[in-house]
């Protein structure tokens, strides 16, 4: 474990943190002012989405994504490279961490389709056909001009055999070089600020593969790493303890679409230093909160008429300001203000959290808080 600091043209990040996702350069249902106010350092968006809506030529012309979304601070994109999984062997899935409830999509249901070169993708806006390689993907999140960009990788599943992990880890391999001298190239033609470039480390659940992806990728010259794939959430901290192991221990670990609190904790533990998710406004939107001692639904009926905040000890906006009657009452009408205060709730919840974790790594008592926190939490 470890306490850090990341610079960026955008500003310095206080590390470990967790970064929100804004997928279409917007955290779903805030405004950039109350996702500051809540805590966040960094905002990450999606290239893929963004280069189908409103376009990354439109965003360079903006000023790129922190001013097109009016984000004073620093931001990240990713490469496309999950889509490569959400809209391919996992389209219409719910992505699993059990290697036991994993499955596949027919191929003919498939959105995405990789070859060597690439991957051709159908849009889910219109239904037409788009074709990303390394070098495509680094010129949208060059255009986008976040601070830190992706690679661009080939997600795979926990179904797939142990050969196709092979060969979609030789194909990440192969395009991360790629996207490496792409991505050098534009900015030295550009006269924008420095951004930065994670190469990302596949693998799966096998210890052989993630350690050669971490060698592999280790040796490059990446300015950090992407720490993503399929990882069965019971081996989450064994995984990340083999590629850190490997990886250049001076260079930030970012860890790819997690945010629950078992999860981070132990990834911390094992040296990483960002992680990002849209889990905390999702769990919000669909009507829970979180709480020190588990997630609770705010619609049950107990609810109805209880006059006090989500937390009483919480400084967020919306516990300062609201109680749980009125957001029941909200939730239950689908009115989206409720959307909104519950996302400011959850979002400060676990952007608090991962900040205690730092202070706790610091003054040197992070195994006592987290034995504590988590035996209140899950206990």
């Amino acid at each position: 474990m470890r306490a850090g600091e990341i610079h960026t043209p955008h500003g310095a990040i206080q590390t470990p943190a967790f970064i929100p996702v804004g997928t279409q350069a917007t955290i779903k249902a805030m405004t950039p002012e109350m996702i500051r106010e809540a805590g966040a350092q960094a905002v990450l968006a999606n290239a893929f989405h963004l280069y189908l809506r409103p376009g990354s030529e439109l965003v360079s012309r903006a000023g790129g994504l922190a001013q097109f979304m009016n984000w004073h601070g620093p931001t990240f994109t990713d490469s496309g490279g999950f889509q490569v999984l959400s809209l391919g062997s996992g389209f219409k899935k719910v992505i699993s961490m059990d290697a036991d409830e994993s499955i596949n999509t027919p191929r003919n249901e498939r959105r995405a389709f990789v070859d060597d070169d690439g991957v051709n993708f159908k849009s889910h806006l219109d239904g037409s056909m788009h074709r990303f390689t390394p070098e495509v993907s680094m010129k949208i999140q060059h255009e986008l001009g976040a601070d830190i960009s992706f690679a661009f990788d080939e997600l795979t599943s926990l179904a797939e055999p142990y050969e196709y992990q092979i060969e979609a880890l030789d194909r990440t391999h192969a395009w991360a070089e790629r996207s490496l001298a792409e991505f050098r190239r534009l900015g030295s033609a550009s006269d924008k600020p420095y951004q930065a470039l994670f190469g990302v480390l596949q693998g799966a659940n096998y210890e052989n593969l993630r350690r050669q992806t971490a060698k592999h990728l280790g040796a490059m010259d990446f300015d950090g790493y992407g720490i993503g794939g399929a990882i069965e959430k019971k081996r989450l901290g064994e995984i990340v303890g083999w590629v850190n192991e490997e990886l250049p221990a001076h260079k930030p670990k970012h860890m790819l679409g997690i945010s629950e609190p078992d999860d981070m904790f132990e990834a911390v533990a094992r040296g990483v230093d960002t992680f990002d998710c849209v889990s905390p406004t999702r769990v919000g939107r669909n009507g829970a909160f979180y709480t020190p001692t588990g997630r609770i639904n705010i619609k049950v009926a107990k609810f109805k008429d209880d006059f006090t905040p989500l937390m009483e000890d919480c400084d967020c906006y919306t516990c300062k300001n609201y109680t749980k009657a009125y957001l029941h009452h909200l939730l239950r009408a689908k009115e989206v203000l409720g959307y909104t205060l519950m996302s400011i709730h959850n979002e400060h919840f676990i952007i608090s959290l991962v900040e205690s974790m730092r202070l706790a790594i610091i003054d040197g008592t992070f195994d006592e808080f987290r034995s504590e926190w988590l035996g209140k939490y899950y206990g």
